[in-house]
């Protein structure tokens, strides 16, 4: 009978116990504190000592900078007025911070950028008669570059 099947198994269970207990199991040899000291020194020489030597970390497709930071260029008449002080908008995805922008733009655009501030713009909603709705909310950044350099949008 399966049901009672799980009586037989505690009794080889036992069985199995007692049959290792009159067995006799190998000693491990005991580690010397100078040993220790030895393997501790090894692997503090595997570990790099300067930043050159370390693995340097790369963004998605394995460049420096990555196309997908930033959606495209923000138009609008404040836009171009910030355009002549050398600040430029840009719409960027979310989840990018203010250094991954940064490179994104330098190497996109081959311009030095000096500041990004980024401004969260949030969803609104809208209403045509009955039917409500609402407008996608995004995210922009005000990217100031080095005097003298240009970005042609339009």
């Amino acid at each position: 009978m399966s049901l009672l099947d799980f009586l037989k198994r505690k009794k080889d269970n036992k069985k199995a116990r007692e049959s290792s207990v009159g067995e006799k199991k190998p000693k491990k040899k005991s580690v010397k504190s100078s040993d220790t000291k030895v393997s501790d020194a090894v692997v503090k020489e595997k570990k790099p000592q300067t930043q050159e030597e370390a693995p340097k970390r790369t963004t998605k497709k394995g460049l420096d900078f990555s196309y997908e930071v930033v959606r495209e260029p923000h138009i609008s008449e404040k836009a171009t007025d910030f355009a002549e002080n050398s600040q430029y908008i840009f719409k960027v995805f979310q989840g990018y911070n203010k250094k991954e922008i940064k490179k994104a733009v330098e190497g996109v655009y081959g311009v030095n950028v000096l500041s990004v501030n980024i401004i969260k713009i949030p969803a609104k909603k809208r209403r045509l008669g009955r039917i409500q709705g609402h407008k996608k909310g995004y995210i922009k950044a005000v990217v100031k570059i080095k005097e003298g350099q240009k970005i042609e949008i339009l």
